[in-house]
C-alpha cells in the first residue's frame, strides 16, 4: 500500500529547525513527507522542500500570490494531510487546503499576537485565527492554558482542539541542553563575567512584548548580578535596554542571534522570561534541562512551563517591583537556586521528552487520516 502523504507548511525555515525537525524525522519512517517554507534551499530534514514565499507580515498582494500557489500545489500533490504552524502559514494553508480538498488539515497555535491588543487590531487578528481554526479539521495548542484561552475567546471548540502530552511543540533535547561546566566557564570568560557572579539570562527575540524593558528596570537595582540578553533585536531596543539598566548597565551584555543557546543556558544561574504573551515558552524548558530555574510572568503558556515555587517563580506581567523582588530573592539565595534548578531539570526530562511528543503527534496523524478515509 502506498504511504500516505503529509505536508508541513511554515513561514520560516527556522520553525522547521527549532520545532519540527524531530517530528519530521519520526514521521519519515511511515509517511511520504514534504515541507513548504519561505526558503530557496533544501532543508536538512528527510522531506521534499517546496519553496513558497510566505511572508511573516501582512502583505495583501504577496499573501494572495502565496495562497494561489499553495492551492495549486495541494491540488497537484494530493496530500492526505497538511500540518501548518505560525499564524500566516496557518491561515494560508487552512484556506488553500480547504479549497483544494485536502482531507485532513491540522494547525498548531503557538501564541496569539492579538492577546495583548485591544480595539480593531485585536478583532482583526483574532478573526484570522478564528478563520484558520474554522478551515482546519483539527487544531493543536502548545499549552493547556493557551487552549483554554482560545476556547474562552471563541476561536476554537473543545472538541476540535487538543494539547499533546503536557504541552510544548517539541519538548526539550536533554542531550543538548544540560549542565556543562566547560560551556559555563567559556561563555563567562568570553563576556568578562566573573565566574562566581549570579547571571540572569534571557534568550529570544529582543522585543517590547517580551517584557524586556521591565526586566532591565528590575535589574537596575541589582548590586552584583549580571544580565545577559541573547537574540535578534527586532524592535531596535538595545539602547533603551542599556538606559533602563541605569547604574547596572556595565553588567549588561546584549548579544545577537545564536545557534548554540545551550551554551548560554549552561552559563546562567537564573533564566527570565517576563513576556506579555506566550504560547508555551519552550525556552524555559531548555534552561530547566540545563539545571537553571526560571522567573516568568503569570500568563497563559508560561504557567504551563513554570511551576511556581517548584521549578521557578511566577510574577504578574508588567509588575517591575514584583520582578525585581523575585530576582533579588534568587540572587541572594544559592541554596534556593540549586533546589529550584534541580527540580526544574527533573521535570523537564520527565514530562517533556521529544520522543513522547512525536509519538503523540503521529498518533494524531493516524487518527485524522483514518477519519478522513471514512
Amino acid at each position: 500500500m502506498a504511504r500516505r502523504r503529509i505536508c508541513y507548511v511554515v513561514s520560516s525555515e527556522m520553525t522547521v529547525r527549532a520545532f519540527l525537525a524531530g517530528h519530521i524525522r519520526a514521521a519519515a519512517e511511515r509517511y511520504d513527507l514534504s515541507v513548504i517554507a519561505n526558503t530557496p534551499r533544501a532543508l536538512e530534514v528527510p522531506a521534499k522542500t517546496i519553496p513558497v514565499a510566505i511572508e511573516r507580515r501582512i502583505s495583501p498582494l504577496a499573501d494572495l500570490r502565496a495562497l494561489s500557489k499553495l492551492r495549486a500545489i495541494f491540488r497537484r500533490e494530493r496530500f492526505d494531510l497538511v500540518h501548518s504552524m505560525t499564524p500566516k502559514a496557518g491561515l494560508l494553508a487552512a484556506l488553500a487546503g480547504a479549497s483544494a480538498g485536502v482531507p485532513a488539515r491540522l494547525h498548531t497555535f503557538t501564541g496569539q499576537v492579538w492577546a495583548t491588543r485591544g480595539g480593531f487590531g485585536r478583532a482583526f487578528l483574532k478573526g484570522f485565527d478564528r478563520l484558520t481554526a474554522g478551515c482546519a479539521t483539527r487544531v493543536l495548542a502548545d499549552s493547556t492554558s493557551q487552549r483554554d484561552f482560545l476556547i474562552r475567546e471563541g476561536v476554537v471548540s473543545a472538541g476540535k482542539s487538543a494539547v499533546l502530552c503536557k504541552g510544548s511543540v517539541n519538548g526539550v533535547d536533554s542531550a543538548r541542553f544540560k549542565p556543562d561546566a566547560d560551556a559555563r566557564a567559556r561563555v563567562r570568560a568570553r563576556e568578562s563575567i566573573p565566574p562566581q557572579a549570579v547571571l540572569f539570562l534571557y534568550v529570544g527575540r529582543l522585543a517590547r512584548d517580551k517584557g524586556l524593558l521591565d526586566l532591565a528596570r528590575a535589574f537596575a537595582g541589582s548590586e552584583g548580578a549580571w544580565l545577559l540578553m541573547v537574540g535578534p533585536d527586532e524592535d531596535g531596543i538595545g539602547e533603551a535596554l542599556r538606559e533602563a539598566c541605569g547604574p547596572a548597565a556595565a553588567r549588561l551584555r546584549i548579544l545577537g542571534s545564536t545557534d548554540r543557546p545551550e551554551e548560554f543556558m549552561a552559563a546562567a544561574d537564573v533564566f527570565v522570561l517576563p513576556s506579555y504573551r506566550e504560547g508555551f515558552g519552550n525556552v524555559v524548558l531548555e534552561a530547566n534541562a540545563a539545571g537553571v530555574p526560571a522567573i516568568g510572568t503569570r500568563i497563559y503558556g508560561i504557567t504551563d512551563a513554570i511551576v511556581d515555587g517548584e521549578s521557578g517563580c511566577l510574577v504578574p506581567p508588567r509588575d517591575r517591583a514584583a520582578l525585581a523582588e523575585c530576582m533579588r530573592a534568587l540572587e541572594g539565595n544559592a541554596a534556593l537556586r540549586e533546589r529550584l534548578g534541580r527540580a526544574a531539570r527533573e521535570r523537564a526530562l520527565r514530562d517533556f521528552a521529544p520522543a513522547d511528543l512525536s509519538r503523540a503527534l503521529l498518533a494524531l496523524y493516524d487518527e485524522m487520516l483514518d477519519e478522513a478515509r471514512v
